[in-house]
């Protein structure tokens, strides 16, 4: 078959530059579009869970809303995330902002109480209010509990948090559960501490397994769509080896595969470990998940809805 070359015209969908894509079949366009249909296909299907990973700075980078609205909409239907995204989804919650780079230097950004992600800035004011807000949340959740696991941690902050655009709250207000099995480290975990030192109050990592157990033996079947990688991209894959591994996944990724990392690594890989099963339909887009993910979420839904 012959590559078909891509042609831009005037008033072009994201629909039609999406078939485009996979009439290209080619490189990143065929990852792309394998990405979408594979989306597409796992929402329809009634009988398949989507579990969704977020490592790096998804949540500060633009993609708030998108996650927020999957939840919504019931197209997630669990949630691995690192302590910083849900840090940033609270620091918004509660007044803060993210701000677009001015291309300053990184001492005078200190000098200002600015605090740097790639080209996006935070504000150390926003972050003395989260530090306010947090504390109070500690104490309202610590009435209820002396020993609670991360899940369990999270989703009642999610109860508390007055804000239709936090993904934490959404999820809580639709039981998509929340996993951050590296909590500590991220300003929620700061603040734990701090809390914990005038306070009887335990997050159990451990008390979340059996519940997530619970959870992979009661799908049918599993797509992981994994933006970026690390922690939250293992625990997606090593939560389903209970069960044989992933019966499909989604990754992207700008990591790169030679050093052996988890976060670089094709997703192929996983089905050694029996974390993606035999058979198991797999691709590794290469890319800025900023970008590509609203991309192939948009059209995942006009094919759904279309």
């Amino acid at each position: 078959m012959k590559v078909k070359h891509i042609e831009i015209t005037n008033n072009m969908t994201i629909s039609d530059f999406m078939e485009q894509l996979d009439e290209s079949g080619v490189l990143g366009a065929g990852r792309i579009s394998h990405a979408t249909k594979l989306l597409a296909d796992s929402i329809k299907d009634e009988d398949t869970k989507i579990f969704l990973s977020l490592a790096g700075p998804m949540i500060p980078g633009g993609l708030r809303k998108v996650v927020r609205d999957l939840v919504d909409m019931g197209y997630v239907d669990l949630i691995i995330s690192s302590g910083a995204n849900l840090t940033h989804d609270l620091v918004e919650s509660f007044g803060g902002r993210h701000y677009i780079s001015t291309g300053e230097d990184d001492e005078v950004l200190q000098d200002n109480g600015m605090g740097r992600i790639a080209d996006i800035y935070t504000k150390s004011e926003d972050f003395e209010v989260f530090e306010e807000e947090i504390h109070k949340i500690f104490a309202k959740i610590n009435e209820k509990y002396d020993t609670i696991s991360i899940q369990k941690f999270i989703y009642e902050i999610g109860l508390l948090v007055d804000d239709d655009n936090s993904f934490i709250a959404t999820a809580a207000k639709n039981n998509v559960p929340i996993f951050a099995p590296g909590l500590i480290d991220c300003m929620i975990g700061l603040q734990l501490w701090i809390y914990c030192q005038d306070n009887d109050f335990t997050i159990s990592a451990v008390g979340d397994m059996a519940y997530l157990s619970d959870f992979v033996y009661g799908c049918k079947k599993v797509t992981a769509c994994m933006l970026g990688g690390g922690l939250p991209k293992h625990y997606a894959l090593a939560s389903n080896i209970l069960t044989g591994g992933i019966d499909a996944g989604i990754q992207i990724t700008l990591d790169r595969s030679e050093g052996g990392s988890l976060s670089g690594a094709p997703l192929e890989e996983a089905k050694s470990w029996a974390k993606a099963k035999k058979g198991s339909n797999l691709v590794t887009v290469v890319g800025d998940a900023t970008v590509l993910f609203p991309l192939i979420v948009a059209s995942a839904l006009d094919k759904i809805n279309g």
